[in-house]
């Protein structure tokens, strides 16, 4: 990848990250609009865009972006109002700068089309309406007002002033013929001779020089290229050089271009966009220091305050550069602690962690076959050393989930209008993290949940209000850590599901038989049905009955899992619980016969003998009563194998694992401890084995399964007796063809 290249990789993905910070102040502003912070935000994040583009040379961008910077100025400076109007405007704003960021990226030789100007023609007009931008204030101080006579144009002209000293004509100056010079670079507009100090009568030296000259110049030429004509009267005359109103905008966009790298000086930025030469800098230095030795009480007036008092620079300027200034500061304190990396790489290096975790077994096991106690420190200390790289490498990869909750309070806000329905999205647990990976492949899911939650959940208010409800619905999604896992909740105050229209659909499409046996928990289930849906017609929304199945399926892939909870009149909850990592994870493995299991460490509760003088076991129906507690179990041998093994006069554990707030026990004959597990994925053959989530390798080259614990707790609970061998036997012979 080239240096270019990798420079617009890191503008795309900074341009993403500005942009969805814009989105979530905005949305924030809506309930508290005198956040000053916020629209603070707002305004660094538009200009941090406008800078970041000019240095790509995209105009496009710089003159979109650029008019929204000085909308947000004049809100931040109490100048304009933020209402529900201008927040809107902002957000397509928001929208077209993304259209435009990537019209940039992927056709950067190509015009902007013809569409995309005129939608920012349109938003432009929308955003300044009657206000007017900064530029445009700065360009009505259209004239300079000279000391002693008459106003010189400078909208378009420099305007240079010719104080000279008293002894310039004894030095052999001539001030006509540096204007004669100055016309071969522009044409001269106007001219202003003063002579403020001139003395009367015989107090005036005829020698001596009085004038005062003020020019109006039109040209192309720099800043100091014009200087260059006055170099051999710089000792005999004070050169003060404003350049015209038309050019603030150039330098402008030339400050926002200059690179953040470090921090500069004042008076080098406007001298590196030309606004300044070295000269007005060393002399509004100079006044500086006089000022700090004569008045030593008294602080010494900024530097760009004593430019803009000297006439060398506009005020927009100089306020424009400590902006820049200020957030190249910000930037690189942010910066400091924080380097980007790409995810490709980070992901390899987790794949190697996984290989040293599995070396780090088998010579574990070599030092344990052959007793080789000299090297059982090293080997101890060793194990310490991985499960501490393991560790970081896997945090490594975590991130908060509140970046991807924040991203709907976008769409709840646009589809809420959309269906005309007033609805709040509360968020809560964002500081919740899990593996990245879990995080960019759970965002499709809950767009998807989100949006049934407001169409199909949210009554609209004259329903609500009917039903003694408040008219604004709400919808909260909640994140938290339970056992290992990350719990998601999508939660409605909606209607709630309608099990037996519902059910009617079933019936109609076939999906289950007029006299079914269905649980309520198993019909609330049949919306994860392919091609199942209530809604009587279809919109851009939903109810093609196109969506909830492949939610299940893609959470199903995560090794997740997800619930339907639901009250007539009173709302849904939606309960996704997923691994919080992908990778590796602390195991507790068993065995049965020669196969070896494993069980996710943090979903079991304890390991007991399974000791029928001990504890009240029921073969037929396969519960067990654990001190009290009745408990579903599953011999793992029987599940997994072709034929029901007599366990008669063999000795087997109970491992009690919890899966939620439901437990169940799992019979093994072997307890092999704790293990440190890195997950494979299993091959497409094994899509329709049930109970098995994934495989890791063992130190002796073997490989143990590992248990969808989840799954197997509802076998144990709807499997029974003779029915639940059957059953097995059935789906054995059925996954194994």
């Amino acid at each position: 990848m080239s240096e270019l290249d990798a420079a617009l990789t890191v503008f795309s993905q900074e341009a993403e990250e500005l942009l969805t910070d814009m989105e979530d102040a905005l949305l924030l502003l809506e309930t508290n609009p005198d956040d000053s912070e916020t629209i603070n935000s707002l305004f660094r994040a538009m200009h941090t865009i406008k800078g970041s583009s000019g240095l790509f040379g995209f105009n496009c961008i710089v003159a979109f972006t650029h008019e929204a910077e000085s909308v947000l100025d004049l809100v931040r400076n109490g100048e304009r109002v933020i209402d529900a109007e201008l927040i809107s405007v902002l957000l397509d704003s928001k929208d077209h700068t993304a259209k435009l960021v990537e019209h940039c990226l992927t056709q950067p030789d190509t015009p902007i089309p013809a569409e995309l100007s005129a939608v920012s023609e349109r938003l432009i007009k929308q955003l300044t309406g009657r206000q007017e931008t900064a530029i445009q204030q700065a360009a009505e101080k259209s004239s300079v007002e000279s000391e002693g006579g008459g106003d010189i144009s400078t909208d378009d002209n420099w305007l240079i002033s010719l104080d000279f000293h008293y002894d310039a004509f004894r030095d052999g100056m001539d001030p006509l013929s540096f204007i004669r010079y100055l016309k071969t670079l522009g044409e001269v507009k106007e001219i202003l001779t003063l002579a403020p100090d001139m003395p009367t009568g015989d107090d005036m030296d005829p020698e001596n020089c009085y004038l005062h000259i003020k020019i109006a110049f039109q040209s192309d030429a720099t800043k100091q290229t014009i200087e260059a004509v006055f170099e051999f009267a710089a000792e005999d005359c004070d050169i003060k050089i404003l350049p015209p109103n038309s050019k603030i905008e150039e330098y402008l966009r030339l400050l926002d271009q200059q690179a953040d790298t470090h921090v500069q000086r004042l008076g080098d930025m406007l001298i590196n966009v030309g606004a300044l030469t070295k000269n007005d800098v060393d002399h509004a230095l100079q006044h500086q220091h006089a000022d700090s030795l004569t008045e030593i009480e008294v602080p010494a007036k900024p530097l760009g305050e004593i430019l803009v008092e000297q006439h060398v620079v506009q005020q927009p300027l100089v306020d424009q550069a400590l902006k820049k200034q200020e957030q190249t500061k910000q930037k690189l304190a942010s910066e400091a602690n924080y380097i980007r990396v790409d995810a490709a790489k980070l992901g390899h290096l987790i794949n190697l962690v996984g290989e040293l975790v599995i070396s780090s077994a088998a010579m574990n096991l070599i030092v344990e076959r052959h007793a080789l106690t000299d090297a059982g420190d090293v080997a101890a200390s060793m194990n310490a050393l991985v499960n501490s790289i393991r560790d970081t490498a896997l945090e490594l990869r975590m991130v908060q989930i509140g970046e991807t909750f924040s991203r709907f309070r976008r769409m709840v806000r646009d589809v809420g209008k959309e269906l005309n329905k007033d609805i709040e999205l509360y968020i809560s647990g964002g500081e919740t993290e899990l593996d990245k990976t879990v995080v960019e492949k759970i965002n499709d899911p809950l767009t998807h949940l989100i949006r049934n939650a407001l169409d199909h959940g949210i009554e609209s208010a004259e329903q609500r209000l009917a039903a003694g409800k408040p008219a604004q619905g709400t919808v909260q999604l909640n994140a938290y850590h339970e056992s290992g896992h990350i719990v998601i909740q999508i939660a409605d105050d909606g209607a709630g599901l309608d099990s037996e229209r519902i059910l009617a659909k079933a019936i109609a499409n076939g999906l289950v038989k007029a006299d079914h046996d269905l649980t309520q928990q198993e019909i609330y289930n049949l919306i994860f049905a392919a091609g199942l849906s209530t809604k009587d017609q279809a919109t851009n929304l939903s109810g093609r009955g196109v969506g909830m199945d492949v939610v299940k399926k893609n959470i199903e892939a995560l090794r997740g899992s997800v619930e339907i909870d639901s009250v007539t009149g009173e709302g849904t909850t939606i309960t996704i619980s997923l691994p919080l990592t992908l990778a590796i994870i602390d195991g507790f493995m068993v065995g049965t016969g020669q196969d070896r299991y494993i069980i996710p460490l943090s979903m079991v509760d304890e390991c007991v003998e399974m000791n029928p003088e001990e504890c009240e076991i029921d073969e037929i129906q396969h519960y067990i009563n654990l001190r009290g507690q009745v408990l579903p179990y599953l011999r793992l041998g029987d599940y997994f194998s072709n034929q029901i093994i007599d366990s008669n006069n063999k000795r087997e554990s109970l491992v009690v694992v919890k899966f939620g707030q439901v437990k169940a026990g799992f019979v093994v004959d072997h307890l092999h401890g704790e293990h440190q597990t890195v997950i494979k994925p299993l091959g497409k053959v094994f899509d329709n084995l049930k109970g098995i989530t994934g495989a890791t390798v063992l130190g002796d080259g073997n490989v143990a399964l590992i248990l969808d614990v989840q799954g197997l707790i509802n076998s144990a609970i709807k499997y029974q007796s003779s029915s639940f061998h059957r059953q097995i036997k059935t789906n054995l012979s059925g996954e194994r063809k």
